[in-house]
């Protein structure tokens, strides 16, 4: 493992500051990007609209003033399941993207997946990548997709993503989100890194808990408690040549009401760091 370690933060780690307070946060842990979420209110997380109601030129503008790279905007729930409107979310996110000068945008699975018939889930998947292709080719921009473990998920398996964008001759626009937590649900033994895009890391430290009962809302930030395999994953990743950002996406209320979250990721990042220098010598 050679790589160097380079950090982020999604909004999710702090939804309760603004998006300039919460730029200031990365910069201050020598964060290289930010992931902005554009659900936070819609998950009654803030008060705000997505930018805090700024234009996305002006916060795009912010965060550069503080040597921080917009990693990507989140997010267009549901993609695979395709229609007009759905259309329509996706290039909101991408003329957002493109104003704010954000690198990528974020697919989202359903999490309520019907009952496919043979092969539908696959052509569903394979339809939406396929009309979202010349979407981001206009824009030359990049989509990350992000598989959910959970049982009740409609695209479990990266392999699956993988599949579908190699199918639609995708592997230039098409990037994976390797979510620790998730790679953890799903039970997923391979890895892809010369596919994957941005890595979401997250602790689960309930001893109590089995695989499928966990969720968001037992996600906090890493430490030595962790059972989902988070350094073992880091390393992994490193080792066959991931060189991305790892971007922290704890769910937790117990994070999301701390008074001094950057003394808390700090110390996570600290313990990644350690952890695996540690498992290099």
């Amino acid at each position: 493992m050679s790589a160097q370690l380079t950090f982020a933060l999604n909004h999710m780690a702090t939804p309760r500051l603004s998006c300039r307070e919460f730029l200031d946060l990365a910069a201050s842990l020598g964060c290289i990007g930010v992931e902005l979420r554009n659900d936070l209110a819609d998950k009654r997380l803030s008060d705000a609209a997505f930018f805090d109601g700024e234009a996305p030129e002006a916060i795009g503008a912010y965060a550069r003033s503080n040597g921080i790279r917009l990693l990507g905007l989140s997010e267009a729930y549901g993609f695979n399941a395709w229609s007009e409107a759905m259309r329509a979310k996706v290039q909101l996110l991408i003329d957002q993207a493109g104003q704010a000068g954000a690198e990528s945008i974020s697919l989202i699975p359903r999490n309520d997946a019907p009952r496919y018939g043979e092969g539908e889930r696959d052509e569903a998947l394979r339809r939406s990548l396929g009309e979202i292709l010349p979407m981001l080719d206009k824009a030359g921009l990049i989509a990350l997709i992000e598989p959910l473990g959970f049982p009740s998920s409609s695209l479990r398996l990266k392999a699956d993503a993988v599949a579908a964008i190699e199918a639609v001759g995708g592997e230039a626009r098409f990037r994976l989100v390797h979510d620790i937590f998730h790679h953890h649900l799903a039970g997923e033994k391979e890895f892809f890194p010369e596919h994957t895009g941005i890595v979401h890391i997250s602790g689960v430290v309930d001893p109590t808990l089995a695989a499928e009962e966990m969720q968001d809302r037992h996600r906090i930030l890493v430490d030595r408690r962790d059972r989902l395999g988070n350094i073992e994953q880091i390393r992994d990743l490193l080792s066959n040549g991931y060189s991305g950002p790892l971007s922290f996406e704890p769910f937790s209320p117990e994070i999301h009401a701390l008074d001094k979250p950057v003394e808390a990721l700090r110390l996570s990042i600290d313990f990644i760091q350690d952890s695996l220098a540690r498992k290099a010598a």
